[in-house]
C-alpha cells in the first residue's frame, strides 16, 4: 500500500501538468492569435508605406489616412503595435520595423514636458529597450520620467494634465496610464522620488476620481494653492455624472497595473470595484458603448479602444486577484471581447483603412472628434491582450 501511495504521489505532477496542458490548448485555441499576428504585419507594412520620418498614425477618416507629428501623445503606439506583432509572430522583419519607428521618438528635445510621456515612450523606447537591452534607449527613457515627475506638485499630490487655461489645475483619468513610466524609470535609474510620486498621484486619485458605484470621473480640477477639489467633470462623455467607457478602462487598467508594480492591497481593491461594475455591463455586449449613460441615439457607437483595454486589464486582473470567480469572470469576459474584436465589424480586413487593425473606436463624442473610425491606440492595446491571453 506504501508503494502504491508513493506511485501516484509521483505521477501526479505530471497528471496535473497534462490536464492544464489541454486547458492551455483549450483556451489559446479559442482566439486566431496566430492569424492576428500576419494580419498586422502586413498592415503594418503597409502602414509603413505612409510614414515619413516625422509621421505616425493617427486615424483614418473619410477614406483617409490621419497623420500626427512625432510630438502627438499617441506617437508611441504604432512602435508599440510593431513591437507586439513582432512578439506574437517572431517575424524579423517586424521587429526591423519596430526599430525604425521606435527610432523617430528617440531626440530627448522633441519630447514635450506633457502628461502623456508615458503613452508615448512606453510602447516604444522601453519596449525597444527590454527587447534589445541596447542603452541608446536609455537616455530617452530617463529624461521622459523626469519632465513627467516635474508635473507633479506636493500640495495637490497629483501630475497635472492638462496646459488648457479653462481649468486651473486638471487631472484626467487617463493620468494612471502614464504612471507605470514613473514606477519602470525609478527602478531602472535607482530614483525612488519618481515612485513616490506615482505612489501620491494613484492615492491621490482613489480617493477623489470615484463614485460610489465604482465609476469614475473623467476630470478632477484642483486647486493648486491648497489641493482642494474645485470641481468634477466627464469632458468626452455624455454628462458629467456619466460613465465615459474609455475613462472606465483607463481606471481598471492603471490601478491593476498599480498594483501589480508596489503590491498595495487597495489598488487591487480600487480594480477590482472598477472591474465589479463593468463586468455587468458588457453581458451580452462585449464592445462597449463610447458612454455607458448615453441616450438611446448615440448608444449604439461602440467604442473598440475602450473594449481593448478592458479586456487587455481583465487578463492582468485575473492574474492578481486571489478571488478565483472574480479571476475566471475577467478571463471569461475577456476572451468574449477579445473575439468580438478579431471578427466583423470590428476587425479590417487587409488593405482596409489604411493599415489599421480595428475599426468603430471614438475618440471625442460630444465634438464630433474621431468617432466611428480606426485609432492608433485601440490597435496598441488589441495587441498587447492578444499577447497576455497568449501567454496566460
Amino acid at each position: 500500500m506504501y508503494i502504491c501511495y508513493m506511485k501516484k504521489i509521483h505521477y501526479l505532477p505530471l497528471i496535473l501538468f497534462l490536464a492544464g496542458l489541454l486547458v492551455s490548448c483549450k483556451n489559446n485555441a479559442e482566439l486566431p492569435v496566430d492569424e492576428i499576428a500576419s494580419l498586422s504585419a502586413r498592415q503594418c507594412a503597409i502602414m509603413e508605406q505612409s510614414l515619413t520620418e516625422n509621421k505616425m498614425p493617427r486615424n483614418y477618416q473619410n477614406g483617409q489616412l490621419v497623420l500626427s507629428n512625432t510630438r502627438w501623445w499617441c506617437s508611441g503606439f504604432f512602435p508599440g503595435v510593431c513591437w507586439y506583432t513582432y512578439k506574437l509572430g517572431g517575424d524579423n522583419a517586424m521587429r526591423e520595423m519596430a526599430l525604425r519607428q521606435t527610432a523617430k521618438l528617440q531626440d530627448v528635445e522633441m519630447l514635450d514636458p506633457t502628461h502623456d510621456l508615458g503613452f508615448q515612450v512606453m510602447p516604444s523606447s522601453v519596449e525597444a529597450y527590454k527587447e534589445t537591452g541596447d542603452s541608446c534607449y536609455l537616455k530617452t527613457i530617463y529624461a521622459a520620467a523626469a519632465k513627467l515627475a516635474a508635473r507633479f506638485t506636493p500640495v495637490t499630490g497629483v501630475i497635472r494634465s492638462w496646459d488648457n487655461p479653462a481649468y486651473t489645475y486638471p487631472v484626467i483619468i487617463d493620468n494612471m496610464m502614464n504612471l507605470e513610466l514613473l514606477m519602470y524609470a525609478s527602478k531602472l535609474f535607482d530614483v525612488p522620488e519618481w515612485k513616490e510620486i506615482a505612489v501620491t498621484h494613484a492615492n491621490t486619485t482613489n480617493r477623489n476620481h470615484f463614485r460610489p458605484d465604482g465609476s469614475c470621473y473623467h476630470l478632477v480640477d484642483y486647486n493648486p494653492e491648497d489641493g482642494s477639489i474645485i470641481r468634477r467633470q466627464t469632458v468626452q462623455g455624455y454628462a458629467d455624472e456619466s460613465a465615459w467607457a474609455r475613462g472606465q478602462a483607463w481606471a481598471v487598467y492603471g490601478f491593476t497595473m498599480m498594483y501589480r508594480e508596489t503590491g498595495d492591497e487597495a489598488y487591487l481593491e480600487r480594480a477590482v470595484k472598477c472591474a465589479e461594475y463593468l463586468l455587468p455591463l458588457l453581458e451580452g455586449r462585449p464592445v462597449p458603448p463610447w458612454d455607458f449613460n448615453a441616450p438611446e441615439e448615440s448608444i449604439g457607437q461602440d467604442d473598440a479602444s475602450a473594449g481593448a483595454i478592458m479586456a487587455s486589464a481583465f487578463l492582468e486582473l485575473a492574474t492578481l486577484t486571489k478571488d478565483a470567480g472574480l479571476a475566471q469572470r475577467c478571463r471569461k469576459q475577456a476572451i468574449a471581447t477579445l473575439k468580438a474584436l478579431c471578427n466583423k465589424p470590428y476587425l479590417a480586413e487587409e488593405g482596409e483603412v489604411g493599415g489599421f487593425l480595428l475599426k468603430h473606436s471614438t475618440g471625442y463624442y460630444p465634438k464630433g472628434g474621431e468617432v466611428d473610425v480606426p485609432l492608433t491606440y485601440a490597435d496598441y492595446y488589441f495587441m498587447e491582450a492578444l499577447w497576455r491571453y497568449k501567454n496566460l
